[in-house]
């Protein structure tokens, strides 16, 4: 079995090395991500499915504002996948916020905290029992996939939850509580810790560590320590790795896509760790997705390699603040990393907010410039309007949300909603501290109003145009025409399609250029309308601002 493993092992890396080296054609491997629509739940603050797990393990202390569980769970989120909210937006994958099991009592570093928003990870091999069962996920995974929607896991290798009154403390040999990071190099990255509330995990030791005696003892009430315990001995035995926190670590987090079936994670805090530890992870994910296809012959799911997209915090297109343009690369101020050559298949695109504030004609061409340009036309980048703690999220106060969802859903690119963009879902909140702010409770009330429900409709026709012409994420950019703006996106073997903005109230000309014939049919997927191409350009007579075109024969 170990030379079974460590032939897999190198040919993985092998395999990585020459893509990277090669410039892989990245449709080789699934256009799904270049062009994927990702819906990221914050999952106690999305929707409230099961009431009897609100007041799991306790948690009895008055939190601070917005600090606290609030009852979003995994039910919550299988209700909204039942009903087609997400199918009905074009969503094609989900991204949840950790489901570890968190630590049960307060943090007071930014006021009492509990653990909601799931990065305070005390039980890797567990769901945290506010969030509901392993059987809840479990459903939850095979819905999704029965609808054709992804699931991305997210992933912690940095940091364990704090120690509180209640919850002990990891051992001095797995974490670090100091040095805290300065940001100024790569050491000051990487072997520190991001804050008190963070205890960083040591993934640069190559010292071996047993078990804390708290978490065995957890497992022993539990009636699973004899199995947890023999799980890792045959994975050590396997491996032939040193019994190091990173490979604990590893194996727990791989675990969770050989019960699952997982399609791929999204990595926290992937700069704070060194780098060639992500690669170790993508292997033994990569092994676990095979054994889990094997044991489930029956799946519905595509046999596609296993995908990894990290959160690089300050990396961007464009040379967004670290990134050095034109490389993929990130610049520490003393070394540089290019986080595709550790197993990455994308990352998120943090400079995308700050872009935004560039006019669609002008976003649009540079980026599809930069994807289609080396090294990123290998690759895939994750763009979004807001996020969890990202406090330069865009138009924080919803001013302009018709506007900012068209760029987010048109750009090239995969797109992130982060729940209640749809909508816009307030991101201030009065007397919230720090990021608090960005996770009010998902505002279904809303969704009573005219106004909301106009919206929603608005986000519903471009996500469905989106996710069903893969060209508008991946495809090449060409303008057509200035005014009205008009532009194509070209896919080779996929359809084409043809997009304009700011139209006129009324009858509208838009010009199709050479990519429909005279007599094709098209559909405007924003209207409904369907119109017949005469003399190069199709005639809309509409009250929108928006067109969705593409041939009626491929939809």
């Amino acid at each position: 079995m170990n030379i079974i493993y460590q032939h897999f092992k190198l040919s993985t890396l092998l395999l990585v090395a020459l893509l990277v080296g090669s410039g892989k054609s990245f449709a080789a491997a699934d256009i799904h991500w270049k062009s994927a629509t990702v819906y990221f739940i914050l999952l106690d603050r999305f929707k409230n499915g099961d009431n009897s797990n609100d007041y799991a393990y306790g948690r009895p202390e008055t939190p601070a504002k917005l600090r606290g569980f609030v009852g979003g769970d995994i039910r919550g989120v299988i209700q909204q996948l039942k009903s087609g909210y997400f199918s009905n937006l074009g969503v094609d994958t989900l991204w949840l916020t950790p489901v570890f099991e968190q630590i049960h009592g307060v943090d007071t570093s930014s006021g009492a905290t509990y653990a909601y928003h799931g990065y305070w990870p005390k039980d890797f091999t567990q769901i945290d029992a506010n969030f509901g069962t392993k059987d809840d996920f479990k459903e939850l995974v095979t819905l999704a996939h029965s609808e054709g929607i992804r699931i991305l896991f997210d992933v912690i290798i940095n940091h364990t939850g704090p120690q509180t009154a209640i919850d002990e403390a990891w051992p001095a040999s797995w974490v670090r509580t100091r040095p805290l990071c300065n940001w100024s190099s790569y050491i000051q990255n990487t072997g520190c810790a991001l804050a008190t509330s963070l205890t960083d995990m040591r993934t640069d030791s190559s010292l071996e560590v047993t078990l804390p005696d708290w978490l065995k003892e957890k497992w022993r009430e539990e009636g699973r320590l004899d199995q947890e315990l023999a799980e890792l001995d045959n994975y050590f035995a396997r491996t032939q790795h040193p019994r190091l926190p990173k490979y604990y670590l590893i194996k727990w987090l791989s675990d969770w896509v050989r019960e699952f079936g997982l399609d791929g994670f999204r990595v926290d805090t992937a700069k704070h760790v060194e780098p060639e530890v992500w690669t170790e992870l993508k292997v033994e994910a990569d092994l676990a997705l095979k054994e889990w296809r094997s044991k489930n012959p029956n799946r519905i799911t595509p046999d596609i390699p296993f995908y990894m997209v990290g959160e690089v915090m300050h990396w961007g297109l464009k040379g967004f603040k670290n990134a050095i343009e034109g490389t993929g690369e990130y610049d520490f101020g003393d070394k540089k990393v290019n986080y595709f050559d550790f197993s990455f298949d994308g990352l998120i695109n943090m400079g995308f907010p700050e872009h935004l504030k560039l006019s669609a004609a002008q976003l649009f061409s540079d980026y599809s410039h930069a994807m289609n340009s080396a090294p990123m036309q290998s690759f895939a980048t994750l763009n979004y309007i807001s996020s969890h703690d990202d406090p330069e999220s865009f138009d924080r106060e919803r001013k302009f949300p018709y506007q900012t969802a068209f760029k987010l859903m048109m750009a090239p690119g995969a797109a992130q909603i982060y729940y209640g963009d749809e909508l816009a879902r307030p991101l201030l909140a009065p007397d919230a501290v720090g990021d608090a702010s960005l996770r009010v409770p998902m505002n279904w009330a809303d969704l009573a109003l005219p106004a909301t429900q106009q919206l929603l409709l608005h986000w519903q026709k471009l996500g469905q145009f989106r996710n069903q012409y893969r060209a508008i994420g991946a495809g090449q950019h060409t303008v057509i025409c200035d005014a009205p703006y008009t532009f194509a996106r070209e896919l080779k073997g996929h359809p084409s399609v043809i997009i304009a903005a700011s139209l006129p109230n009324g009858k509208k000309n838009i010009p199709v250029g050479d990519y429909f014939a005279d007599g094709s049919l098209l559909r405007d997927h924003y209207s409904g309308q369907s119109v017949q191409v005469i003399d190069g350009s199709v005639t809309l007579d509409n009250m929108f601002s928006y067109a969705l075109l593409a041939e009626s024969t491929t939809h």
